[in-house]
């Protein structure tokens, strides 16, 4: 829409700048659906159905699905829309009909950033065409503020500005700056783990991790395993300049206080935990 409205109403293409708009706006549509369909397609990456780790021993240190018949490495979850288990498994997005984890991290991330910027490129274009276009047929004469519209009427529009195309032009803003908003959030919250180098999944671990320890008193130190304490350290780990994310999705760099298996260990101890704290809950009703 905002390509047309340039294109028919708003800044032609027989000007330097509306050709650089359309350049613009074009490279937005591209950009934004190649890191779409990229963070669709080439998916989370799953772990091998029945995967054991190299060393028997480590076993012990982790979780077991028995959907996959196999163990969980490091980071990796179980995703039930999926039916498999993921590396770095941090949601599953029902927009992409997939979830985001190791190998479209990268991919997911730069969408969200894209699409918000694409939108309110296209959210001026939008005000500017019904500012441009309703100028001409409104009265201004109340009014004590004088604009020169001359570059404007320089231009003839393709076509008329009818009631249809401003209903179209505005519900197509109320898109772009809804968009701009909802998706703006969500790279917010995507920046802000990625910086920490931890999932949304991670994160409830780490607050988990947190309650259990105050709740028993055991005076463990527990410290989150995966964020490298430099920012751009963990930024690294995802965005890369081949656009591939560092490691194989089994074995992550870790702080040097925790080892491999530190996070994993603590899942294990939660679970311990759960399976304590729960309760047996037996009612009988009677059919008579």
């Amino acid at each position: 829409m905002a390509i047309l409205d340039s294109i028919i109403w708003y800044w032609p293409l027989d000007t330097t700048g509306g050709s650089i708009n359309f350049i613009m706006l074009i490279n937005w549509t591209v950009l934004i659906l190649y890191n779409y369909f990229n963070a669709m397609f080439v998916g989370p990456g799953y772990i091998a159905l029945g995967w054991r780790p190299e060393n028997q021993q480590e076993a012990q240190y982790l979780q077991y699905c028995r959907v996959c018949q196999g163990y969980k490495p490091p980071r990796s979850h179980h995703c039930r829309k999926c039916n498999r288990c993921v590396m770095k498994m941090d949601h599953h997005c029902p927009w992409i009909n997939n979830c985001c984890g190791h190998m479209n991290h990268a991919y997911f991330t730069s969408f969200l950033l894209l699409a918000p910027l694409g939108c309110s490129h296209a959210a001026i274009i939008f005000i500017m065409t019904m500012y441009t276009q309703l100028y001409e047929r409104i009265s201004f004469g109340w009014s004590t503020v004088k604009i020169d519209m001359s570059a404007v009427r320089q231009f003839q529009p393709l076509m008329p500005f009818s009631v249809s195309a401003f209903a179209a032009t505005l519900f197509a803003l109320g898109l772009a700056l809804g968009t701009t908003i909802a998706v703006g959030m969500l790279f917010f919250i995507q920046m802000k783990v990625i910086l920490r180098n931890k999932t949304s999944i991670e994160s409830w671990i780490e607050e988990k991790a947190k309650d259990r320890i105050q709740h028993y008193q055991t005076g463990e130190e527990f410290i989150f395993p995966y964020d490298l304490s430099s920012r751009w350290l963990n930024f690294k780990q995802v965005f890369t300049w081949s656009g591939t994310p560092k490691g194989d999705g089994i074995e992550w760099p870790v702080h040097p206080k925790c080892h491999q298996h530190t996070l994993t260990i603590e899942q294990l101890k939660q679970k311990t935990d759960k399976r304590v704290r729960s309760m047996v809950d037996v009612r009988r009703q009677s059919f008579e």
